[in-house]
């Protein structure tokens, strides 16, 4: 299907083609996603044809309220009202068991569901003129680079799409992160814009479950993910062979044997927060240069720190 693909503000437009059952681009605070109505299994295969994503790789739901989620969802046990309370709407998604209104097809055929409360004001007012929540992955190429303006989404999506709502530059950057539950113990599936040691002031140490899979539980865990048309490699700085031709993406400071010029500094202040927001942009400015390959720098992993090594190790992967 052959779209002519325009960009505006415009929510009640967005309202009118996701109510028709078509898909379009949405802003959330952490990339921009690719939108259809999750209950609609036709506009969720929409979704994945789109983007050219296998159907193993489930979707997460997007909604405007912690009411709203409990219509999708079996229970919700104490510690994660604990996490909605403290950080929804916001970069968190939450992988709680299903009710059978959510179509299998959005979670892979998989007895939980990935769902959060996004935290930017045009999706949410979008979402709540809406009957239906929104399935919504990053609004890429299955693969690529996540979105980090609407026209991302249109240079990659022009054509296929009817519609892309500008909510401006997303200000997290990443894809949020993915908290699920067992025992009573909070479980990491995915690394994220909100930051592990914010989970764990609500719930103590959580669990790690981030896994490379080629059939994976949770969103986003495939091992190659979010790369570049070039080459990435991401190592310590040591590691790096000098060569010229190439781009470096650095923390805060240049690193030695490659010239300044080369290298882009994700942070000058050295604030993981601002790298974070400006990672997926800078990767895609260095995938459109004369560079013939890009070298990252593993970052400090601590906060936002341990989801852009994530994202740099699935994109060099």
């Amino acid at each position: 299907m052959l779209h002519q693909t325009t960009i505006g503000t415009d929510i009640t437009e967005a309202a009118r083609f996701l109510n028709a059952g078509d898909v379009v681009g949405i802003p959330t605070e952490t990339v921009y996603g690719l939108a259809g109505n999750a209950l609609n299994p036709d506009a969720v295969l929409r979704i994945f044809t789109v983007k050219d994503r296998p159907h193993f790789d489930p979707l997460i739901v997007h909604t405007h309220s912690v009411t709203e989620i409990e219509k999708y969802v079996l229970d919700i046990p104490d510690m994660a009202r604990q996490l909605m309370q403290r950080f929804m709407p916001g970069p968190l998604t939450l992988l709680l068991r299903k009710k059978d209104i959510i179509p299998d097809l959005v979670t892979s055929g998989l007895d939980t569901v990935a769902i959060r409360i996004p935290n930017h004001p045009l999706t949410l007012e979008l979402l709540k003129q809406l009957s239906f929540p929104l399935a919504a992955p990053s609004a890429n190429p299955f693969g690529y680079i996540s979105p980090t303006t609407a026209q991302h989404v249109y240079d990659q999506l022009n054509g296929k799409i009817p519609y892309v709502l500008n909510g401006g530059a997303t200000h997290v950057g990443v894809e949020s992160t993915i908290v699920g539950f067992e025992d009573g113990q909070a479980i990491v599936y995915r690394v994220g814009g909100l930051a592990v040691e914010d989970i764990e002031s609500i719930t103590g140490t959580v669990k790690y479950n981030v896994n490379e899979s080629s059939n994976p539980q949770v969103p986003g865990m495939l091992k190659s993910h979010y790369a570049p048309q070039k080459q990435l490699i991401f190592a310590d700085e040591a590691l790096l062979p000098t060569k010229q031709n190439v781009a470096v993406i650095a923390f805060d400071k240049y690193i030695s044997g490659f010239d300044e010029k080369q290298q882009v500094l994700l942070s000058p202040q050295g604030d993981l927060n601002e790298a974070a927001k400006n990672l997926f942009a800078v990767m895609r400015q260095l995938d459109n240069s004369d560079a013939v390959m890009i070298f990252a720098i593993r970052f400090p992993d601590t906060g936002l720190g341990r989801a852009i090594n994530d994202r740099l190790k699935r994109a060099g992967a």
